[in-house]
């Protein structure tokens, strides 16, 4: 092939759309900022195994993974649980973050892509209304088509010229501020819930997590707002407190990170440029996890870029991976980022009274990795009434379910009249209306 394909940042659906285009004959190049030992963070992640398929790549050897505990949520007074009852063949798998990595750049090298690491990307290269290259610390760097996977912060992404319409940065909310690190795990101590998740805890919008593993716990606290290592250390206390099993030594991880939490791009595609993973803001909203979504994303944009006969990758042409993209997951996940505005919205008092209520069940808290709806979250059952009229109850409540469900509407009508093809003028008017619906 005579096209020159850069993947800028080695995002886990940048590499796998390398290996999928490398395959068939393309010259991919993936310039990444780390060095090839320190790929990935020091931690495990979750997410659906059957996504491998979609990469060509087979289940690891059972040595590499294990199937996901299932999680038990508390309210922010830690007065009532929801104990989660994933299926047996719905669960994800969980892997170190490195293995996945390994397994991704071996397939990716066998297939003929090439690797530039310790290159630290700058910003696009810009050639009128097109991305041409990309801007490193090794020097500039050109190709046909740029494959944007930097991540949630891209910096591809974020100098790109306002005229192309591409979101630079995620509004407030939108993303999620997170610190993991793997304790020792105290000798004798035995944990309750082996895997506990607290919504809201002390009060603030966020998440934490004490999960206790075999060799160590796994502390995770996620918030909306940034905080420092100070603040992480003093929060780790809090749950030290009530949970015996944390250690206070450090074994692994220790790492601040930025996740997207929202809905996927409203325009991921232009001239020469198109936007993978976290760069798209393909997580599935209310968790985070986007490993699953960008491996979905990887076959689609390799088959649009293969569709494309005479190597144009103008935004014409790759418009067909945002539309297909949107109607087999990106129009489910952006109704689940409107329950996710409303986790942020519910003040401790309503989250403690919905847990005591009983108005969210173990049935709507088996949203998982592999979850791209609202058929995930939301389940009709015999108590439904008895629910309905304790939400009713409570007025505040229920007008920010009312809000929801317009939003919804909203959401769900957008998104299935999304431009067929692609036509700037229409591209843009409907990605305004979408975009409208979450500010």
């Amino acid at each position: 092939m005579s096209a020159k394909i850069i993947v800028a940042g080695g995002g886990h659906g940048g590499i796998a759309t390398a290996a999928l285009l490398a395959e068939k004959g393309y010259d991919v190049t993936v310039y990444e900022k780390n060095s090839r030992e320190n790929m990935g963070y020091d931690w495990t992640d979750i997410f659906a195994p059957e996504s491998l398929k979609d990469v060509g790549l087979d289940l690891p050897d059972e040595s590499l993974f294990e199937y996901k505990t299932d999680m038990t949520f508390y309210s922010t007074d830690e007065r009532k649980a929801i104990y989660q009852d994933v299926p047996l063949d719905e669960r994800e798998i969980k892997m170190e973050r490195r293995d996945i990595y390994n397994m991704l750049i071996e397939k990716a090298e066998e297939k003929g892509v090439k690797f530039v690491y310790s290159s630290k990307i700058e910003a696009p290269i810009i050639d009128g209304t097109r991305v041409v290259g990309i801007k490193t610390e090794v020097g500039d760097v050109y190709g046909d088509l740029i494959i944007d996977a930097c991540g949630c912060e891209s910096p591809v992404r974020m100098n790109l010229p306002k005229n192309f319409r591409v979101q630079k940065s995620p509004l407030k909310n939108e993303k999620f501020y997170v610190y993991r690190a793997f304790y020792n795990k105290v000798e004798g101590a035995v944990a309750e819930d082996k895997y506990k998740v607290c919504l809201l805890p002390e009060g603030k919008t966020g998440i934490g997590w004490v999960a206790s593993e075999e060799k160590y716990t796994d502390l995770l606290i996620g918030r909306f707002e940034p905080f420092d290592l100070e603040e992480a250390e003093r929060t780790a206390e809090v749950y030290r407190s009530k949970n015996p099993t944390l250690g206070t030594e450090i074994v692994r991880g220790g790492q601040f990170v930025q996740i997207p939490v929202r809905r996927p791009l409203s325009v991921m595609v232009c001239d020469g440029y198109a936007a993978i993973g976290d760069s798209a803001f393909m997580t599935v909203p209310i968790i985070g996890s986007g490993i699953a979504n960008s491996f979905r994303a990887a076959k689609i944009l390799a088959e649009t870029v293969m569709n494309d006969f005479d190597n144009k990758y103008s935004a014409g042409t790759l418009w067909e991976y945002q539309l297909r993209f949107y109607k087999e997951l990106g129009s489910g996940l952006a109704p689940l980022a409107v329950v996710k505005i409303l986790l942020t919205k519910l003040t401790p008092e309503q989250l403690n009274y919905i847990f005591e209520k009983g108005i969210l069940t173990s049935k709507e808290m088996t949203i998982t990795a592999n979850s791209t709806g609202m058929s995930d979250f939301f389940h009709f059952s015999p108590d439904l009434p008895k629910r309905g009229l304790a939400i009713v109850k409570d007025k505040a409540l229920t007008k920010e379910l009312l809000w929801v469900a317009k939003k919804m509407v909203e959401v769900i009508i957008a998104c299935s009249t999304i431009p067929q093809e692609y036509n700037r003028a229409d591209v843009f008017k409907w990605a305004w209306k979408y975009d409208q619906i979450f500010r």
